[in-house]
């Protein structure tokens, strides 16, 4: 059952046909992306996509039409301007607090501090968008010289996140490849007015945007995604169970949208992906589906990427970035079958030619 609970998800998540259309469709469908390598999270989008284009991700970003920005849990992640002011008005009431709390315990500064801090940001954005974190460093020094030696990289992280958890500032367009920010307001609009925002029909619309595009998963998978209380999601939950379907197994009620499982594997049949992509991310209570046959150690994450045959873990997988070329290094789980390797293969080129580079694919003994 595992294993066709992995496939399933393969599906949900456009990982197998049928894809979908664009990047678009992507991050809508998933509602938010994790992004923190830019590079490779814009494979983990276009990936699911029927011509993966780096180009398609690329001008959603430049046009705002799409943000990257800290939210849930809270980590950069890609999520379409349509949907980033209630997501956030949703959930960062209860992330922001650990950035506050690192901010003021963790680095000493004062809530003084952190205000001069802020109006600086806000003041250079709203004279000149599209800065990078470097360049709002330099400022930040610059303006408020009484801090300047306190200003580390650590410091200038936790502001920002915490200027986006707070709607005040969120991805402009990149420079060069490089993330960039800009006043929230001017990239998404309005922010909800908290008098109105209804907290129980945000509460709806996650659960079924999730349960739909992660499905099936269960109310603590989705609790963790969030980082929401269990009691929120099944709040969310009771109001839309009649336009979601669920099942029991191992002890777990798991939640999707209404449609049959997949009748055998999709394509493709291999996937090397970061591990951070939502597939293993996007859940914690039940992502061990992907290891039905518990080969994989439980214990502290030591891969930074992960090989899939059939959704299910088969190694660990490390990529090389070089002008012309991308190399794959996989350690195998466990011994990897000829078929296993031609998929995988099949993988690395697909990979590679996003990239515009040649691939190789490097096993192991």
């Amino acid at each position: 059952m595992d294993v066709s609970i992995a496939r399933w998800r393969l599906r949900s998540q456009y990982l197998t046909a049928p894809h979908a259309g664009s990047a678009a469709d992507v991050v809508s469908t998933l509602l938010a992306v994790q992004a923190e390598n830019p590079s490779q999270s814009a494979w983990a989008v276009a990936s699911r996509t029927v011509s993966p284009d780096p180009e398609d991700l690329a001008g959603l970003l430049a046009s705002g039409e799409v943000v990257r920005t800290h939210v849930l849990r809270p980590t950069w992640h890609y999520v379409g301007r349509a949907e980033i002011d209630w997501l956030l008005a949703l959930t960062a009431p209860r992330i922001v607090k650990m950035t506050a709390t690192q901010l003021t315990n963790d680095l000493e500064l004062t809530l003084h501090d952190v205000d001069q801090l802020t109006t600086a940001v806000l003041n250079l954005l709203t004279a000149t968008p599209d800065r990078t974190r470097d360049e709002v460093a330099a400022i930040l020094r610059d303006q408020v010289p009484t801090l300047a030696e306190r200003v580390t990289g650590r410091v200038v992280m936790l502001v920002m996140a915490q200027l986006e958890l707070d709607r005040l500032v969120c991805s402009g367009r990149p420079r060069d490849g490089e993330h960039t920010y800009a006043i929230y307001q001017d990239r998404v609009g309005s922010r909800v007015d908290p008098e109105v925002f209804d907290r129980d029909e945000a509460l709806a619309r996650l659960a079924l945007r999730y349960f739909t595009g992660h499905g099936p998963a269960t109310v603590k998978d989705l609790a963790y995604w969030a980082t929401l209380t269990v009691t929120d999601v099944r709040r969310g939950l009771d109001l839309v169970r009649d336009q979601l379907d669920c099942f029991e197994h191992d002890g777990r009620t798991f939640w999707h949208a209404p449609g049959e499982p997949p009748d055998g594997p999709g394509r493709p049949h291999g996937h090397l992906l970061q591990l951070l992509d939502e597939i293993y991310r996007g859940y914690q209570d039940s992502r061990w589906v992907l290891d039905a046959g518990s080969v994989v150690s439980r214990q502290r994450e030591s891969m930074i990427g992960i090989a899939l045959v059939e959704g299910q873990l088969v190694a660990g997988m490390r990529r090389t970035l070089s002008p012309s070329s991308v190399r794959f290094d996989l350690t195998p789980h466990r011994p990897l079958s000829a078929a296993q390797e031609r998929v995988l293969e099949q993988a690395a080129g697909r990979y590679g030619d996003f990239l515009g580079r040649s691939a190789k694919l490097v096993i192991a003994g």
